[in-house]
């Protein structure tokens, strides 16, 4: 396992190579972070959302006895949701509590729109005629500062954000004491979002990406330049595209339960500047957003495509 290891504006250092719980099966994540930490994974990231963190604290522990490490080698990612934006530390204190951890290394802000706190479910509120129930008068930027003071308390070593587009960091970074260590956004060759990789280099935000193989299904598996550059490297479609984020200064997530498919994840291949290239074109008819939440057009997302 190559052991990339990127530097953060707090000075703290990120593993590239993250294994990601999002839609880990319930009995199942556990087992993965327990296998990902004894495979040598050193970067964790879950959120409240995803409904396992109870599990993920369960494999940690299991993990580092295993492996005969220390809570401190890990760096651990959870996110703040949308229906605790006016409650911020209230929803790390429940994401520390299930996980069994007195500190995250990172705390970011899952979507940058709040959600009723009050409405009729706890995570997923709508209104009457269906609609996501959101609360419009709630500023991101708001959220943001309550975060800030987050590291004051301990609780989390840094603070970022998460599905930020570069329009939401405009109105962001202006207005904040503390820049974003981290902005994790879906980002594969179909959607190579190049504009917001350059902006967050530019203003010392690591960008990491989340669904690097298309997510459901996989589809950039197949894509033939990426079958061909594995070809050429003596190596998987799945090495091609978890490399393709380190060779561009990024962090990624691969996200697998099992563990066969979390070792194999590990093979990170060098990429050229031919090879991201290539890469490139995959995107040259029109980009792909595969994670498109009802609330997108909120968020600025024009459309899937």
């Amino acid at each position: 396992m190559v052991d990339v290891r990127l530097k953060l504006n707090t000075g703290a250092t990120l593993p590239a190579l993250g294994l990601g719980t999002w839609q880990s099966p319930e009995g199942q994540v556990r087992a993965a972070v327990t296998s990902a930490i004894q495979s040598g994974y050193r970067h964790l990231d879950c959120a409240y959302v995803y409904g396992n963190e109870r599990e993920v604290g369960e494999g940690i522990r299991e993990g580092l006895a295993a492996a005969g490490i220390s809570r401190s080698d890990l760096f651990i990612t959870t996110k703040l949701w949308c229906t605790y934006h006016t409650r911020v530390e209230q929803n790390l204190d429940k994401s520390l509590e299930l996980l069994g951890l007195d500190y995250v290394d990172l705390y970011l802000m899952h979507w940058p729109i709040a959600m009723n706190p009050d409405g009729n479910h706890e995570n997923f509120p709508k209104t009457s005629d269906g609609s996501r129930d959101l609360i419009r008068d709630r500023s991101h930027i708001d959220t943001y500062k309550d975060m800030e003071k987050l590291l004051a308390t301990g609780k989390t070593k840094a603070i970022g954000v998460s599905n930020y587009s570069k329009a939401y960091l405009e109105q962001l970074l202006p207005q904040i004491n503390i820049v974003p260590a981290v902005n994790q956004i879906e980002n594969h060759p179909l959607l190579p979002q190049q504009e917001i990789v350059d902006f967050c280099m530019e203003k010392g935000i690591i960008i990491t990406a989340y669904s690097p193989l298309g997510s459901a299904g996989s589809p950039l598996l197949t894509t033939p330049v990426v079958v061909k550059l594995a070809e050429e490297k003596n190596t998987t479609p799945s090495s091609i595209l978890l490399s393709y984020h380190i060779a561009r200064g990024s962090a990624v997530l691969a996200k697998s339960v099992n563990p066969s498919r979390i070792e194999e994840n590990k093979s990170i291949v060098s990429l050229s500047e031919s090879n991201l290239a290539s890469l490139a074109e995959i995107s040259r008819n029109g980009v792909t957003r595969i994670v498109y939440p009802d609330f997108g057009v909120d968020l600025g997302f024009p459309d899937k495509r």
